[in-house]
């Protein structure tokens, strides 16, 4: 790869992780500067806002408009850097020591800088088979944008023959990871003062109940994990994030706000843990609504994100190798998008620049060899576009 193709990376992503880009803050301004760069490429691009107009999905093409072809899938939403000890500004990208640092170097707006800096060199190629780049929002706290790119890819009838998806795993190949369900069950009790607990209903304990009895669940989700199940640990998850509620002592909590998440290895295990918990619900409120009748107990699925299945026919992983000479692939333990677009129908493996270790820390950082290698991958991948691959 020519060192000038990698220095138009570097500073592209140097005006990337400018852009601070946090979920809740939205990545409009980033989306827009995307489609801008890409338009003036040759690509032909449309964005979808969301409906506040703060965040905004990018679906871009190069090459002919035709069936087959690969998807190149990133997000531009980056985590919070609150109550982190960046050593420099977070969002003023710096070099140092053949690591470029900055919010979202590593997870993933170096895979995304790489697709975009290799635009203007596919335009100009032949390609026999046309180049998708999807951008999307709100990655981090659901996947919302992607769940609603691929909703709207399947309702186009489109029909790309690979995606690859350049979540950061050492330019390694990965082709399965487990679901990612996300939930917060809200609490609804009796407010009262603590010098009379019975007076009241205690929506915390009755939090605390539930907790309890989620963490309880995980043996019984260890004994139903699937026979030879690749996952590490083998088996479907629980953890307890947070649990909101109270303020001093001596009132009676009136609300109460359980963040919890499941990594389920198979589909059945969810509605397991929601069967189980719908009954268990169904046992408590009784006592909660003979004091507080309008007592209540629900739980709002935040996000619930398809695992990527480990597949033996899987033209993505194989592309993927073919294009690094990787001839072994792995799982791994965090969650992506490529479930989505598994479930459109799309072939998907997941490859990028980058570490995870780095990923959601203080001085996050991204080795430019890493950066160096997804340009060659990229490189491979509009050779093989020029001499007929991935054609439906």
């Amino acid at each position: 790869m020519t060192q000038t193709i990698l220095d138009r990376t570097i500073a592209l992503l140097g005006r990337m992780v400018a852009f601070p880009t946090i979920s809740a803050d939205g990545n409009r301004d980033l989306t827009d500067f995307l489609a801008d760069t890409l338009r003036a490429a040759g690509a032909r691009v449309q964005v979808f806002p969301d409906p506040t107009g703060l965040q905004a999905n990018l679906f871009a093409t190069l090459g002919p408009d035709r069936p087959g072809g690969v998807v190149l899938s990133g997000h531009t939403d980056v985590v919070p850097v609150s109550d982190q000890a960046w050593t420099a500004d977070p969002f003023t990208m710096v070099e140092r020591d053949g690591r470029l640092y900055g919010r979202g170097t590593c997870d993933m707006k170096g895979f995304v800088a790489a697709c975009v800096a290799m635009a203007p060199l596919w335009a100009k190629s032949d390609l026999k088979a046309p180049i998708h780049f999807a951008f999307t929002h709100d990655e981090e706290t659901g996947c919302f944008g992607a769940q609603t790119l691929t909703a709207w890819m399947a309702a186009q009838g489109m029909h790309p023959a690979a995606a690859l998806i350049g979540e950061p795993t050492d330019m390694q190949i990965v082709d399965g990871h487990k679901g990612c369900n996300e939930y917060t069950t809200i609490v609804t009790g009796l407010e009262g003062h603590g010098s009379a607990p019975e007076r009241g209903v205690n929506a915390l304990e009755y939090a605390a109940r539930i907790a309890l009895f989620l963490a309880d669940l995980r043996a019984t989700l260890r004994d139903r994990a699937p026979k030879d199940c690749p996952f590490d640990p083998p088996y479907t998850t629980i953890n307890i994030g947070a649990l909101h509620a109270g303020s001093v002592a001596n009132i009676i909590p009136g609300r109460a706000v359980l963040d919890w998440e499941m990594r389920p290895v198979q589909g059945s295990d969810t509605a397991f843990v929601r069967n189980a918990l719908d009954q268990f619900v169904t046992g408590l409120l009784p006592n909660m609504q003979a004091l507080a009748p309008d007592a209540s107990i629900t739980t709002q699925i935040v996000a619930e994100i398809a695992g990527l299945v480990p597949m033996a026919d899987n033209p993505a992983r194989d592309l993927v190798m073919a294009l690094t000479g990787v001839n072994n692939t792995g799982l791994v333990a965090f969650g992506t998008e490529a479930g989505l677009y598994q479930g459109i129908g799309v072939p998907s493996v997941i490859c990028g620049p980058g570490s995870i270790a780095q990923a959601h820390k203080a001085d996050e950082f991204l080795e430019i060899s890493q950066l160096a290698r997804c340009l060659d991958m990229l490189a491979a991948l509009g050779a093989r576009l020029e001499q007929g691959a991935l054609q439906r």
